[in-house]
């Protein structure tokens, strides 16, 4: 399965596109064998993006969402960037399908 047109940063540009099997083929891209961990994030955006109609716009705001709904175990900095190493709010939302987060860099 081809993956859906994506913008230079390899983000999606249909959101809606996107499938299990197509964010699969963008983590390998990065490196990245996703596991129950990262699909719980995944999803996590999905709905966010579901919801708001944006992604989260920032890494702070990510994992402030992530604390929220998950606790603080999974809400921080560390373990979000363990599992999406770089700019983690970045590498999941291009992962899960989303628009780039407007305050990354």
């Amino acid at each position: 399965m081809p993956i859906p047109e994506r913008n230079n940063e390899g983000f999606l540009e249909d959101a809606w596109q996107w499938n299990e099997a197509i964010a699969s083929k963008i983590a390998s891209e990065s490196n990245i064998d996703l596991d129950e961990k990262h699909w719980e994030i995944i999803w996590l955006l999905r709905d966010f993006y579901k919801e708001h109609e944006i992604s989260p716009p920032s890494n702070r705001l990510f994992v402030k969402a992530v604390r929220e709904i998950l606790g603080e175990e999974k809400g921080n900095s560390i373990y979000l960037m363990q599992l999406f190493p770089g700019t983690p709010a970045k590498t999941a939302c291009r992962i899960a399908g989303l628009p780039r987060p407007t305050n990354c860099l």
